[in-house]
């Protein structure tokens, strides 16, 4: 059943839907799981992947199908509403599907941007649950990424109150010597709070820490969040958690979690973020929602664990993909795919009008402000402008050996000669082109989306990685921003270059996987540039390493691992009704 989305607010829907949800016995049967397989979390709960995937291990897998999308206003242009809106157009069509999206952060539901729940019919439930901390992944995640930082701290004052000896004979103790201008975690919180950017700690006393500066990140930032979206199971978690870097000794070598023999205890905080957590669609198919790292400095997708599992237990099973494809989708083919092993069926290329006329050269769209007549009118001479920008992705996508499906997310504004427009040039390119009205009428509106997506899924596709891993990082970064992003080259800052050269030279970084770090605003690295620019290089000023999860990071500009809060946060919308506890005012944003 679909509901009156331009009357209704998501959380309404949301709270409609919910009123007949499946329980936890009801999930069970329908998924045809063991008893022990489903761990009940009052209206929600979480599923034991080893048991399940001990029980399905000799099960066919099936199709594997990835969301992606056109490079995005800062408003986005709906992955999430099309990925559970193709979940449904899939149930409508009688077909045994689900699928998995990230954790969303309590940051941007608290700012502008409001819950990650998809919209209009298209919609995650329990929304409150899924918006608000679900089963606490997040907050066992924080624990144990501070505890790191506790140990780190505490370690740093001991070692400066006592001798060597002193040291040995009180805890067993071996110097570290830690450098404190060399310490590369931070703090991390669920919020965007930018007072927390740069910060000065252990003030007083020697009894009360080590003064230095030291910042916040958010917490969805945290090398922990993209170690559980490539974590294989709780021995590899266990593992990549020892290798974490927390800071340099005053030699340069690195001092690890291991060091500090925090990363048992770390570990233990995380045990249960390795089981996915089952949701559902507003239409009831199930849903799992499975880690949630930074899509511009980690991986960007929810986790191996649940694709591995969704493909065993569905025959359709969607997975959605941070940012457009010059990111997203760039990083789960050379990354997540290499990782897993898996191979993708089809990838769907999510696009809007309202995008396309920004690429087109129209007015600047920003969030809280209405949008000019150019977004909410027909214009096609701005629209047929603006189309290279899909062109382009459509290219990167048919690069991998997949053809993808183009999704025209269709807005109510948009008119049928526009529509009609985006549809002819992304075939005219050789892709499948489907409009789709999920957001206003559920699995019914996405039956045209639906019908690509299974006629792509019969075609067989030649998926290949852009590089193979013996390849140099300068070489892979020069591939990527050539191929992917349109780039002519790649300039190196002298310090870029020479950590770049280090990492090449070391064989322990052979096998470290390429995580690109730009805007996701443009293709290039100046979100102001939108289109497909040319004639431009590509600047990289720094490559972090992440070891725990054994990424270096190429930086394209500056990224900001701590949010700033908006002057119109959505938290001055959300609230508690009263008298029955629901919460409200959740994705009440534009």
């Amino acid at each position: 059943m679909a509901y009156d989305a331009t009357k209704l607010k998501e959380w309404q829907i949301a709270e409609l839907a919910e009123a007949n949800m499946p329980e936890p016995g009801e999930w069970r049967e329908k998924l045809n799981l063991q008893k022990d397989e489903l761990v009940p979390y009052g209206r929600i709960s979480k599923l034991d992947f080893l048991k399940i995937m001990n029980r399905l291990k000799d099960r066919p897998d099936g199709k594997y199908i990835e969301i992606t999308a056109i490079t995005p206003t800062p408003l986005g242009e709906g992955k999430s509403t099309t990925s559970l809106g193709l979940i449904e157009g899939l149930g409508a069509r009688g077909k045994n599907v689900g699928g998995c999206l990230r954790q969303p952060s309590g940051g941007p539901t608290m700012n502008v941007k409001g819950s990650a729940a998809g919209g209009g019919n298209a919609l995650l439930i329990p929304m409150a649950e899924f918006s608000m901390g679900l089963t606490g992944d997040i907050n066992e995640l924080m624990n144990a990424h501070n505890l790191a930082m506790v140990a780190l701290t505490s370690r740093m004052q001991h070692e400066r109150n006592y001798t060597d000896e002193q040291l040995q004979r009180l805890s067993g103790m071996r110097r570290l010597d830690i450098d404190p201008t060399r310490v590369e975690l931070s703090w991390v919180i669920d919020f965007c709070a930018q007072s927390l950017r740069k910060i000065i700690i252990g003030m007083g006393s020697k009894m009360d820490g080590y003064l230095m500066e030291s910042h916040f990140s958010i917490a969805v930032s945290s090398e922990l969040m993209a170690i559980l979206s490539i974590a294989k199971d709780l021995a590899d978690l266990r593992e990549r958690i020892s290798k974490i870097i927390v800071a340099y000794d005053k030699q340069g070598k690195p001092v690890t979690t291991a060091d500090l023999e925090v990363d048992g205890a770390m570990t233990a905080f995380m045990r249960n973020t390795i089981n996915p957590t089952l949701c559902c669609t507003a239409e009831y198919q199930p849903v799992m929602v499975h880690a949630g790292p930074f899509a511009n400095i980690a991986i960007g997708q929810s986790s191996i664990i649940a694709d591995r599992i969704g493909l065993k237990m569905f025959d359709y099973h969607i997975t959605e993909s941070g940012f457009a494809a010059d990111i997203g989708f760039e990083k789960f083919w050379n990354v997540k795919c290499r990782y897993s092993g898996l191979k993708p069926n089809v990838s769907v290329l999510t696009a809007s009008v309202r995008a396309l006329k920004m690429h087109g050269g129209g007015p600047r769209v920003s969030p809280g402000v209405p949008l000019s007549d150019a977004y909410t009118k027909e214009n096609l001479p701005l629209l047929e402008k603006g189309l290279e920008n899909m062109l382009h992705h459509i290219r990167t996508i048919r690069t991998s050996g997949i053809n993808p499906v183009v999704c025209i997310n269709r807005f109510s504004n948009d008119t049928d000669a526009e529509v009609a427009l985006v549809k002819r040039a992304a075939e005219a390119a050789g892709a499948r082109a489907a409009e789709s009205n999920h957001w206003a009428k559920g699995g019914e509106g996405a039956l045209e989306l639906t019908d690509a997506v299974l006629d792509a899924c019969k075609e067989e596709n030649n998926f290949h990685y852009l590089y193979p891993i013996e390849m140099k990082l300068r070489d892979r970064v020069e591939k990527i921003a050539q191929v992917v992003y349109g780039a002519e080259g790649v300039y190196w800052s002298p310090e870029a270059e020479a950590k770049a050269k280090q990492f090449e030279a070391d064989p322990k970084y052979d096998d470290y996987d390429t995580m690109m770090v730009k805007t996701h605003l443009s293709l290039t690295h100046d979100p102001a540039l939108k289109g497909v620019p040319k004639g431009w290089t590509l600047p990289i000023r720094d490559v972090l390493v992440y070891s725990g999860a054994k990424f270096l990071c190429p930086m394209a500009g500056t990224i900001t691992l701590m949010p700033g809060t908006a002057s119109d946060p959505n938290f001055k919308r959300i609230d508690v009704d009263v008298n029955t506890g629901k919460v409200t005012g959740l994705h009440d944003v534009d």
